[in-house]
C-alpha cells in the first residue's frame, strides 16, 4: 500500500489509541472508559513497567474482552516467547528489540496472532529499512531510537521524516507522546494509531488516570477537527 492510501484511511476513520505499560486494574479501566483501542503489558524485567507473566495474565483476564491486549517482549528466546504467549494469551504480540523478520513470521505462522514490531527512527535510511518487515509484521510502530531501554523513554523523533514515507505496512506513532503534543504529532504525520506510555505517568511505571483521559480526549479532538 502507499502513503496516500494510509492517509485516506486515517482521514476516514478514528485514530486508534494504545496505552502501554499498564500494571493496575484502575489504569486499564480508565483506558477502556476513555475509548482506547489497545492496552499494552510489558514483560521485560529491565523496564520500570515490567509485569510478571502471572500478573499479565491477571490483567488480561480483567480485560474480559473489553479491549485488545498487546504483550510487549524484548529479544525473548523461543522458549520464553512461547511461555509468554501461552500464559497471557494476548491479542497482539509487540516485539521491541532486534528481532528479525524471519522470527516474526515464524511466531505469526505458529500462533496466528497479530504481530507488531517497534522500530527506532533515526533518519530516512533507517526508516527505509522498515520495508524488510513486509510479510512478517502486521503493524510497525515508529519510535524514538533506543537508549538504555528500548522504549518508554519519553523522547520523540523528527516526525517530518514520516511526511513522504511510502508506508507498505500498517503503522503507528510512538515515542515521547503526551496529552500536550499528540495533536501536533497527528497533524504532522496523520498516524492511524498513537501509542503512549511515559506521557501519561507521574513517575516511571506509575500511570495517572487523568492523564490517560486527557490523552484520549486530545486524540478525539484531533479526529473531530479533521
Amino acid at each position: 500500500m502507499t502513503t496516500g492510501i494510509y492517509r485516506a484511511k486515517s482521514l476516514s476513520m478514528k485514530t486508534q489509541i494504545k496505552i502501554c505499560g499498564l500494571s493496575t486494574e484502575a489504569s486499564i479501566d480508565a483506558a477502556i472508559e476513555k475509548g482506547a483501542d489497545y492496552i499494552g503489558l510489558v514483560h521485560f524485567d529491565k523496564s520500570p513497567r515490567h509485569v510478571s507473566l502471572e500478573r499479565a495474565r491477571e490483567l488480561r483476564n480483567h480485560v474480559a474482552g473489553r479491549i485488545k491486549t498487546v504483550l510487549l517482549l524484548v529479544n525473548a528466546d523461543p522458549k520464553a516467547t512461547g511461555k509468554a504467549i501461552g500464559d497471557v494469551k494476548p491479542d497482539v504480540i509487540q516485539f521491541h528489540g532486534s528481532e528479525t523478520p524471519d522470527w516474526l513470521k515464524l511466531v505469526a505462522d505458529n500462533t496466528g496472532l497479530e504481530i507488531w514490531k517497534a522500530l527506532g527512527v533515526k533518519d530516512k535510511p533507517t526508516l527505509a529499512k522498515s520495508s524488510r518487515y513486509v510479510g512478517s509484521a502486521d503493524r510497525l510502530l515508529f519510535d524514538a531510537p533506543a537508549k538504555a531501554l528500548p522504549g518508554g523513554t519519553g523522547t520523540s523523533f523528527d516526525w517530518s521524516l514520516l511526511s513522504d514515507h511510502d508506508h507498505q505496512i500498517d503503522w503507528g506513532l510512538a515515542g515521547g507522546l503526551d496529552p500536550d503534543n499528540v495533536m501536533a504529532a497527528l497533524q504532522a504525520t496523520q498516524a492511524p494509531l498513537v501509542d503512549v506510555s511515559s506521557g501519561v505517568e507521574s513517575a516511571p511505571g506509575v500511570k495517572q488516570v487523568d492523564r490517560i483521559a486527557a490523552f484520549c480526549q486530545a486524540v478525539r479532538d484531533y479526529d473531530a477537527s479533521r
